[in-house]
């Protein structure tokens, strides 16, 4: 399967703001028998309708500290509201899109975090259920997966890292290559004085420009996310601004926008 797919990951509040074109560059690429995984955040969404329920929660190194009230709300947002929308956004374009949760069917299995004394019931992902999602896709649909877990006895839920998940997902179908759609170019570093976009970085790299200072702010989230995307079989990720007119076709024809972060 891995030769005609691409696993997209993409924040929820990034989705929203993303153009119809961008959805009609995944319809084009269907139609050219180019198949999109979509794996979607929310956290935005997830922290309002927390904020209006007056449900407290924090953060430990990213991770949502999640008890079975958030938890009730996580996969509430994931897997109705934000899911949805996106489904709904791709059928606008004539394409069929069918919304899973990692619930379903086994998808995602998860085990507690290594750190689950201080975060609660937030998941690693220890198996993908991948013949479902070549299933979804044989029947011509583009699969929106939200990133909620269950453990192996199908018993207790689990909030799941979008980042960590749809690296876990594209690991198990085996694609190399992976597509981390967010609001920024790439990665930037000034050179003469101007910021300019890196087409090629090394997780090396990456770990000292952050010591150094080129990468800085709310970039450090965005990179460490995507590294946390190169696991198992997955090679690089690419990461691109999905306001960027037809991305997707240029990141899998041209290669040459956005920045490949390499292992």
């Amino acid at each position: 399967m891995k030769n005609n797919c691409f696993v997209m990951k993409c924040g929820g509040s990034t989705l929203a703001a993303l153009p119809a074109s961008f959805f009609e560059d995944m319809r084009g690429l269907q139609e050219e028998g180019i198949v999109t995984v979509i794996v979607h955040g929310g956290g935005p969404a997830i922290s309002e309708t927390l904020g209006k329920l007056g449900i407290e929660s924090g953060f430990v190194n990213g991770l949502r500290v999640t008890n079975e009230a958030v938890l009730d709300v996580v996969e509430m947002v994931l897997s109705g509201q934000i899911n949805k929308e996106i489904v709904r956004r791709i059928q606008l374009t004539g394409a069929k899109a069918l919304g899973l949760s990692g619930v379903d069917g086994h998808l995602i299995e998860a085990q507690p975090v290594a750190n689950s004394h201080e975060v609660g019931l937030v998941g690693d992902v220890t198996n993908v259920n991948a013949a479902l999602i070549e299933g979804v896709v044989g029947m011509g649909y583009i699969p929106v997966i939200a990133p909620v877990g269950l453990g192996s006895d199908g018993g207790q839920r689990y909030n799941i890292n979008a980042d960590t998940a749809a690296g876990a997902v594209a690991s198990h179908l085996g694609v190399e290559q992976m597509i981390v759609v967010t609001d920024v170019p790439g990665i930037m570093k000034v050179v003469d004085g101007e910021k300019q976009v890196l087409p090629v970085v090394s997780v090396a790299q990456i770990e000292e420009m952050i010591v150094s200072g080129d990468i800085y702010g709310g970039m450090i989230p965005k990179v460490r996310a995507a590294i946390a995307c190169i696991q198992g079989k997955v090679q690089e990720v690419v990461i691109v601004n999905g306001s960027e007119p037809n991305v997707l076709s240029k990141v899998l024809k041209d290669g040459g926008i956005g920045t490949r972060i390499v292992r």
